[in-house]
């Protein structure tokens, strides 16, 4: 009918404009670190890259502490997203059994976290006194169990067929087994969901960095572009001073100035995420759809 293809137009472009307004964003940060940066600083580069180069990017990553800061953002993101997720995945599947003992006072304290904390001065005293300032610890358990990520994996696994679990009781198989061996391969897709979240969570995090860090030696490439992000101005004025030499037009093109600088950061950090979300955002999908429907 004609009113139907007329809604399914609006309902066609509305969505083009809505992609085409989240992705602009990214775009925008990408055409303005690779164009000439003087036409970049006057806010000429707005669609389309301009007199393209890559000496932004080649300047920033010869900053000092890069590649160490980048080591440890990546050993985190790896090791705190596993960690993360095998124990959502455990508390979310011990949760859903009947006979684990106080298990709705367990789940009740550890939902309720979600919507209470101690405070900023609390958390800082505790991680002091457990010896995990200025270690490379408060990175990852902290963020072990996550409530929400524990809920989702609960949720799924109880749209499973609770026949698995009863066959695998009957042939002996203890909660341990049961888990790795039975739950754990047929829970991917809700899995999957939970490392996004993680691994996001973890790449993007400055803030842990800030609190409870103060050894160099163990910042993250996510604070340490925070710090060059608030001082564009002074590492722009540096770089031009080590970095490109020459006269005329390409000189011009590639001197550094701090929107270049601010571009260029924002780049590196978003990147490396936006490159790993495509491979598991069929995963996502699945696992918070089948998650969320019972029956």
């Amino acid at each position: 009918m004609l009113k139907d293809r007329i809604f399914m137009g609006f309902v066609y472009v509305f969505f083009v404009l809505f992609t085409l307004a989240c992705v602009y964003p990214f775009w925008y940060l990408l055409i303005n670190s690779i164009s000439a940066n003087n036409l970049s600083a006057l806010r000429q580069i707005n669609l389309f890259p301009r007199e393209i180069h890559l000496q932004n990017y080649i300047e920033i990553l010869r900053l000092p502490g890069l590649s160490q800061a980048a080591t440890i953002s990546l050993a985190r993101t790896v090791i705190g997203t596993a960690f993360t997720v095998l124990a959502s995945g455990f508390l979310g599947f011990m949760f859903t059994q009947q006979k684990m003992w106080g298990r709705s006072f367990w789940y009740r304290a550890v939902v309720i976290t979600m919507y209470f904390n101690a405070g900023l001065l609390p958390i800082f005293m505790t991680m002091r006194t457990l010896g995990l300032t200025n270690s490379f610890w408060v990175y990852i358990l902290p963020a072990v169990v996550q409530p929400f990520n524990i809920i989702l994996v609960k949720t799924y696994i109880e749209s499973l067929p609770p026949s698995l679990q009863e066959a695998a009781e009957i042939d002996g198989a203890g909660i341990i087994t049961i888990f790795f061996r039975v739950i754990l391969p047929i829970s991917t897709p809700i899995l999957a969901t939970v490392a996004i979240f993680a691994a996001v969570g973890q790449w993007s995090a400055f803030q842990d960095t800030l609190l409870f860090i103060t050894d160099q030696g163990l910042w993250s490439l996510q604070f340490l572009l925070f710090t060059y992000l608030n001082q564009a101005a002074s590492l722009a004025a540096l770089i031009q001073q080590t970095g490109v030499g020459g006269a005329g037009a390409i000189a011009a093109a590639m001197q550094q100035t701090p929107l270049s600088v601010q571009m260029t950061i924002s780049v590196i950090v978003t990147l490396p995420i936006l490159m790993v979300y495509p491979f598991l955002q069929r995963f996502f999908v699945k696992g918070i759809m089948i998650g969320s429907v019972k029956g």
